[in-house]
């Protein structure tokens, strides 16, 4: 079995109705939850909307393998009506990232584990750090909960 834990975020339409929905599709489709972070309101992260954001972060069980799971993602994404273009930042119905993969170190065109921008990312941090803040990232050797500590990031996360 493999312990993934995925980001998940959504500032279009109903949003807690989009999370429930990736929730249900993530079971289905992906493995079991085996931990759940609070809901968290953020404000946009690298580009400017109106629509606040509101994220979670999953401990997942699978025996996919990652590129079994961003597969998954993306058709779970697709499902949803989430639409891809360009590389730029914007307003979505649906985000899932995979944080971690086990401690694996991947960079392959297609995926990066764990996510380049975890350090970076207080909505991901916070979420994250509820469920694991003892995790150590397997690139930067660093607790989740250090990682916290020292993010820059002064972008608004909110418990809900």
């Amino acid at each position: 079995m493999n312990r993934i834990f995925l980001g998940l975020g959504t500032n279009l339409g109903d949003r807690r109705k989009n999370l429930r929905t990736a929730i249900e599709k993530i079971t289905e489709n992906i493995g079991e939850i085996k931990s759940a972070s609070s809901v968290y309101e953020t404000d946009p992260w690298g580009f400017k909307s109106e629509n606040k954001f509101l994220n979670m972060v999953f401990e997942v069980n699978t025996t996919l393998k990652p590129s079994g799971v961003l597969g998954r993602i993306l058709m779970i994404e697709s499902l949803m009506g989430r639409t891809r273009e360009g590389k730029e930042y914007k307003s979505r119905i649906i985000d899932i990232d995979i944080l971690f993969y086990n401690d694996r170190i991947l960079a392959k065109k297609a995926l990066t584990v764990p996510h380049q921008g975890i350090h970076e990312r207080r909505f991901v941090l916070e979420p994250l750090c509820e469920i694991a803040p003892g995790y150590i990232h397997p690139v930067l050797k660093k607790s989740i909960r250090d990682l916290l500590l020292e993010c820059k990031d002064e972008t608004g996360v909110f418990r809900k």
